[in-house]
């Protein structure tokens, strides 16, 4: 008996211990973009897209579902809650495995969010771009799913840990072919607003990338040039690159409609391509400009 009392109040201590650790985690940053710290918190204050979209041109593609982000405010509530549940000796598990659940599930956010700047220029490599407390969070996270108390609990520990991180990985993808596909198909049929050199249009976003960005973005844009890359990828979808003598580029991507008409096309071919501008990224590091088009449709080789 004494030996389960003694295993149950080192239960409560440490589901304290790594609850507080939680807490203290969620408010400190997780993750580096070219010196702009951004911390756990700041998905559901709202930074985090605001953030992106003014530094990097890549910003949140459904604001009309913004207020869901407020649900990580759980995080550290939840925690709380399974402090009180404790205290008031309640069952505890279902308020440990939700918060956990959540801070997995932000923490992959994070992840997938920056693997995305960085194929932008915005950094190298994730794990540089990662902060400290990012890994502590993650292990604080774990580690109250684990000890939480529950019948048949390997099976349903694993089932919360994997459940929100699926979850998000799933979402991703899904809002990924969503844009990819959004109204592809009507690209082809809208007049350019504007037809420029890729040389040109890269010139002008390196002169003043606040005022190309203004006048580009989210316009259908034809651009000309010979192709410095081509990347033909697994899922059927191509990237073409043009880029200048300094490392700043523009580059196009193509969808599955696209596939046969590129699929040829090697680097130095002379192209026409149409695409809805998404703006710049200044790279800080590397000093060079990127430039991105969605909804692209090739014009002719």
């Amino acid at each position: 008996m004494n030996v389960m009392n003694n295993g149950n109040k080192i239960r409560k201590w440490l589901s304290i211990l790594f609850g507080a650790s939680l807490i203290v985690s969620f408010f400190l940053p997780w993750v580096s973009w070219q010196g702009y710290p951004v911390s756990g918190y700041d998905m559901p204050k709202g930074y985090f897209f605001n953030l992106a979209e003014t530094k990097f041109s890549l910003g949140n593609p459904f604001p009309q579902f913004s207020f869901s982000f407020w649900l990580f405010w759980l995080i550290p509530l939840g925690v709380l809650a399974s402090i009180v549940l404790l205290a008031l000796n309640k069952k505890w598990s279902l308020a440990a495995f939700i918060t956990g659940a959540l801070s997995l599930s932000l923490l992959t956010v994070f992840y997938l969010f920056t693997q995305k700047l960085i194929m932008l220029g915005v950094g190298r490599n994730i794990f540089a771009m990662l902060q400290p407390a990012a890994w502590w969070h993650a292990v604080s996270a774990l580690a109250l799913i684990v000890i939480a108390p529950v019948s048949h609990a390997l099976l349903k520990k694993l089932v919360w840990v994997a459940a929100g991180p699926v979850f998000v990985f799933i979402g991703f993808l899904l809002m990924e072919n969503y844009i990819m596909g959004e109204t592809f198909s009507d690209t082809a049929g809208v007049k350019a607003d504007y037809t420029v050199s890729a040389a040109d249009l890269i010139h002008e976003f390196m002169a003043n990338d606040s005022t190309a960005n203004k006048k580009y973005r989210e316009k259908i844009i034809g651009v000309k040039g010979a192709a410095s890359g081509v990347e033909a990828k697994s899922d059927s979808t191509v990237n073409i690159k043009f880029a200048d003598s300094t490392g700043s580029y523009i580059i196009f991507s193509l969808g599955k409609d696209e596939y046969d008409k590129a699929k040829d096309i090697k680097a130095g071919d002379t192209l026409s391509l149409k695409g809805s501008c998404s703006g710049s990224v200044y790279s800080e590091i590397l000093g060079t400009t990127s430039i991105n088009f969605k909804r692209s449709t090739l014009n002719k080789k």
